[in-house]
């Protein structure tokens, strides 16, 4: 608590002084461009990785950046969907899977997770991964297998995305993009998925176009 603490201190003092303006004008309302599905795993910070500012992203973590199906028992993260889309008109949802992610490690092995039965039925929204996953074994290693089915994860909630009016509505009028990232830890490198390719490839080939319109 005392680098908190400290932290808070330090803001309050050093970092709100010089951006004084940009939170005032934050203070009557938000805007963001993005909403970020993401896994609540604190080595990942979506905000330092794409060097955004507050009041760019709107952002839901959870274990497994999960967002379960829409049906007549939505929850939390439906809500954020919907209101991320129908409210603050985003138009960009990511979600953005990562590698070593505890959430996955469980899905592959349910022994992990028998004594937490609240985590054990928040991976349902998961299986599908799995099922794919086990499908196309044997794999080359434990390491390809967890890289494999956080992969297809990510794909799954995209499609699980789908399912949402809010979503589905602004995907027909062309209102609104869906984007499945991959994030490497321990490389510091983004991956993004292809649909055409129907695989993830290196970041900056995807969005290369992105990229060429920052240069020019």
């Amino acid at each position: 608590m005392d680098k908190l603490a400290r932290g808070v201190v330090y803001f309050e003092d050093e970092v709100f002084p010089a951006e004084r303006k940009a939170y005032a004008a934050l203070a009557s309302g938000q805007a963001p461009h993005s909403l970020v599905v993401t896994c609540s795993d604190s080595r990942i910070e979506l905000t330092r990785m794409t060097q955004t500012i507050p009041g760019e992203l709107f952002v839901c973590r959870n274990a497994g950046n999960i967002i379960p199906p829409f049906g007549p028992h939505s929850g939390g993260v439906s809500a954020t969907v919907e209101y991320a889309v129908s409210v603050l008109g985003v138009q960009n949802v990511i979600v953005c899977g990562h590698s070593d992610c505890g959430a996955m490690k469980g899905l592959l092995d349910p022994e992990r997770t028998a004594s937490l039965p609240a985590v054990s039925a928040w991976l349902q929204n998961a299986e599908r991964a799995r099922a794919v996953v086990t499908a196309t074994g044997p794999h080359a290693s434990e390491a390809a297998e967890l890289r494999l089915l956080t992969e297809q994860n990510v794909i799954a909630q995209l499609d699980n995305l789908r399912t949402h009016a809010s979503v589905a509505a602004k995907l027909a009028t062309g209102q609104l993009r869906l984007h499945g990232w991959m994030f490497d830890i321990g490389r510091g490198q983004m991956s993004a998925y292809d649909a055409q390719a129907n695989a993830f490839l290196p970041f900056r080939s995807v969005y290369a176009e992105h990229l060429e319109e920052v240069r020019q």
